[in-house]
């Protein structure tokens, strides 16, 4: 590695971010989900492609996509709202489990009896694209307006069953006859408890010392918060338990233990999100020789369609049974079953291990993905209209940003009031703050001044509201409440 290289890469990887943003932008209004052009991306700067650049270490592959899906799964639970995911908990754990496991079965049992792989090629093809992508659940189901209950499910699914399915895919890749089958379970139930208890205790520790200790600047409680987050992987993984279970607890704890500078700890590591989907897309990309795909695109057809139509409703018709989940929830949940990176990166894994036939399956499941990704991405805010599951947007949330006043033992809030928020025309007076809180000042059209307790709020002004550290939270409450209800949230029973 020499300057003049660096400079040739630095100048390779700038213009494959900037051609990536732009096609963010693409996607949004193509519908087509992201992924697709970064690996789009990543095929056109490989070998097959007009640049002819050859990469094929599948080792290397392997564990940046590791540290891509510990950034990505941080991402995701650090915008996770606890509240909404809080009542679905135990069915999306049911279905990140025992559903995981039935439709691993199910694939399994088609690629071997309709496509002729042996038994241990067809568990890793069903354990490796049976897992929902939490990269691509994120990214989707939050710009489609679906009712909290699908998109909890959803979200806390593709957190929890990572974990899983790493599981099952080493077992499988192991040279030597794989384990009995309680074995295996057994070992699935001590990784994942080791890794949500390092989780939860991580996430715990690590909110409780950035909530009582003010750093110097503001810019560092995103990389503490992120650290946190990576920290927890690693130690799960240490202690022989689940990395990918922890590292999405703790940060499910870490983004709703409403942490100071909290917007700016969302957008860095929003920001971080989206660096490790290009890189790791562009990556895989470049791994797959389009040339070589033509024998199995119909193998892969074959198999994506008995695990689009048959594994996963299966899987969670009889995961949610108990739950009481109407049919129609079912059915969109059983459709927005995502495939992305995560499936891809599994597929690393035997390959890595030296399983016979491991680059057939690589590119099944390249294929599989691309193509069922193409079809399902798209197609979800249709089949939710069709099933009448849409929901129409409420008030917009408030955005509230709190930085510690370590002196004076109390918070300043940032407060911005949106669009749509029902804040817009109430008085000052009219928030009724506990006692030991105050607006002290409102920046309206550039301008700032002293509100009076008659100054009505209006859309897009920001406050300043210092609140004590007894009434801090309460504050907050409250503000979120008039924010949704308007003033009259407290009769709404909202305040």
């Amino acid at each position: 590695m020499t300057v003049h290289r660096l400079n040739e890469l630095l100048l390779i990887g700038a213009l494959v971010l900037l051609i990536a943003v732009v096609a963010v932008r693409l996607a949004s209004r193509s519908g087509l989900p992201t992924l697709l052009i970064y690996l789009g991306i990543g095929v056109a700067i490989g070998q097959d492609g007009p640049f002819g650049f050859t990469f094929d270490d599948v080792q290397l592959t392997q564990v940046l996509g590791y540290a891509a899906l510990v950034v990505i799964l941080a991402e995701g639970g650090l915008g996770t709202k606890w509240q909404e995911i809080k009542p679905v908990v135990p069915a999306a754990a049911v279905l990140s489990t025992f559903g995981l496991l039935l439709s691993v079965l199910i694939t399994a049992g088609a690629a071997h009896t309709l496509v002729g792989l042996d038994w241990r090629q067809s568990l890793i093809i069903g354990a490796v694209v049976s897992s929902t992508d939490a990269a691509a659940v994120f990214s989707v189901l939050r710009n489609v307006p679906l009712p909290k209950r699908i998109t909890g499910v959803l979200e806390a699914e593709s957190g929890f069953n990572d974990a899983p399915v790493v599981i099952l895919v080493v077992a499988f890749s192991t040279a030597g006859p794989v384990d009995h089958w309680y074995v295996l379970l057994a070992e699935i139930a001590a990784e994942l408890a080791i890794g949500a208890a390092i989780g939860l205790a991580v996430g715990w520790l690590g909110a409780y010392a950035l909530r009582h200790i003010a750093l110097p600047a503001s810019g560092l409680y995103p990389i503490a918060v992120m650290a946190i987050a990576v920290f927890a992987y690693a130690a799960g993984a240490s202690a022989h338990g689940s990395g990918f279970l922890a590292v999405y607890i703790a940060s499910l704890i870490l983004g709703n233990a409403k942490l100071p500078h909290r917007p700016a700890t969302r957008g860095f590591a929003e920001g971080l999100g989206w660096i490790a989907q290009i890189g790791l897309f562009v990556l895989l990309g470049l791994l797959v020789t389009p040339h070589e795909l033509g024998d199995d695109i119909l193998p892969a057809l074959v198999i994506g369609l008995i695990l689009t139509a048959v594994a996963r409703p299966l899987s969670v018709t009889a995961s949610l049974a108990p739950f009481r989940i109407p049919w129609r929830e079912q059915a969109l949940m059983s459709w927005a079953g995502l495939r992305g990176a995560v499936p891809i990166v599994l597929a690393t894994i035997p390959m890595v291990a030296g399983v016979p036939n491991s680059r057939r399956i690589f590119n099944i499941v390249f294929i599989l993905v691309i193509v069922y990704t193409l079809v399902q991405g798209p197609t979800l805010p249709w089949l939710a209209r069709r099933l009448r599951l849409g929901v129409r947007d409420g008030a917009a949330d408030l955005g509230i940003e709190s930085a510690p006043l370590e002196r004076l033992r109390g918070h300043l809030l940032s407060v911005s009031i949106p669009e749509e928020s029902r804040m817009h025309g109430v008085e000052v007076s009219e928030l009724r703050l506990p006692a030991g809180a105050a607006v002290t000042l409102v920046v309206r059209d550039g301008a700032s001044f002293v509100p009076l307790p008659n100054t009505v709020l209006r859309r897009g002004d920001e406050l300043l509201v210092v609140a004590t550290d007894p009434v801090r939270d309460a504050a907050e409450r409250r503000l979120r409440a008039i924010g949704k209800g308007g003033k009259l949230a407290t009769w709404l029973g909202e305040g």
